[in-house]
Formats: structure tokens, C-alpha cells, sequence
């Protein structure tokens, strides 16, 4: 079952209109969606090594976008849209203390939800809540998504055929670390 989903995944990486689905996808995770562009942006480079830099110039931008949206939910329909889905999160019971936490903190707390496996779209929702001036949240967003996307590319275009081989060869393994590091991140979701 995971060597066809690998296969398909790596299947839809090729297929004309990939970085327009992987554009959708980078743009709604970063506001509500809650499986990360990664998923469909490494095997996109692993197929195509030549194009890791649009690639990932694509993944930023779409991400940075969607996280103008996310910014907009938080800022202007926090009760209506925010809140429930920061409750999906289990985020909603520690709002308050954490709006003023996070201000001090705000380029700090964008820069390291855009660069890890946190979930972005938490951040993005609060930057606007807690009205994290906006020229910081943008700027913030485009060093952060770019360091983690252009970081990825490199790796990828880099040292592709092996990473791909030993990817390939330890399928299995590579599935249960990429869930374990989603899971991972809503834990630390959770904790924070």
C-alpha cells in the first residue's frame, strides 16, 4: 500500500499541472489545511531535480499567500473561522495568555512555525488575532518559508539520487518518520 501511494505521489509530481496543485496546497496549508506542501513538493524534486529551485520558489510563494489569509481569518474573523479551527487543534483554552506571549515574541514565533513541522496555519491565525503589525508577518514569512522550502530544494537537487535510492529502499521507514514528525509537531502544538 505505501510503495503505490509512493508511487502515485511521485506519479502526480510529474504530471503537468503539478505546481499548480502543489501552489493550492502550500497556499491552504498555511491557513487551514493541515498536511504541509512537503508532501507533494519532495517527490516533485526528487523527479525532477532541475526544477528544485521553481519548485520551491512556488511552494514560497503560495505559502506566503496563504498565509495572508490565514493573517485575515485571525485578524478579521477570528470567532467565526479562527477559533474553530484552533480548537480542531486543541489551541482555543490558553488564547488569551498566549496573544501576549506571542507579540513579544512574533517575529521569533513566524520565523520558527515557518521553518518546522509546527503548523504554520496556528501561527498565521494568531499573527492576526494578536495584531502582529503586518509588515513583520510578511517579512517574517518569506525568511522563514524561504529557509525551509530553499533549504529542502537544495538538499534535494544536491544529493537527489541518493536521497531518492535510500528513500526507495527504506520506504516504509521514511512513511512512519514523516508521520512521526506531523505528529510530532501537533504535539508540540499541543504543549505550547
Amino acid at each position: 500500500m505505501i510503495r503505490r501511494l509512493y508511487n502515485s505521489t511521485l506519479a502526480m509530481a510529474e504530471h503537468p499541472h503539478a505546481l499548480w496543485v502543489l501552489a493550492l496546497v502550500a497556499f491552504v496549508e498555511s491557513s487551514v489545511f493541515p498536511i504541509p506542501p512537503d508532501v507533494l513538493m519532495i517527490p516533485m524534486i526528487l523527479a525532477r531535480p532541475s526544477r528544485a529551485w521553481l519548485i520551491a520558489g512556488v511552494a514560497m510563494l503560495a505559502s506566503v499567500l496563504g498565509g495572508l489569509l490565514g493573517y485575515a481569518i485571525g485578524a478579521l474573523a477570528f470567532e467565526q473561522i479562527g477559533q474553530p479551527i484552533l480548537q480542531s487543534l486543541g489551541k482555543a483554552h490558553a488564547m488569551d495568555e498566549f496573544s501576549t506571549r506571542f507579540n513579544d515574541m512574533g517575529f521569533w514565533a513566524v520565523l520558527m512555525a515557518g521553518v518546522t513541522p509546527f503548523p504554520y496555519k496556528v501561527i498565521t491565525i494568531m499573527s492576526g488575532w494578536t495584531g502582529m503589525p503586518l509588515v513583520t508577518f510578511v517579512a517574517t514569512s518569506i525568511l522563514a518559508r524561504g529557509l525551509r522550502f530553499f533549504v529542502v530544494a537544495a538538499l534535494l537537487w544536491k544529493f537527489g539520487a541518493p536521497i531518492r535510492d535510500f528513500v526507495e529502499r527504506r520506504l516504509g521507514l521514511m512513511f512512519v518518520l514523516f508521520f512521526a514528525c506531523l505528529v510530532g509537531g501537533f504535539l508540540v502544538l499541543k504543549v505550547f
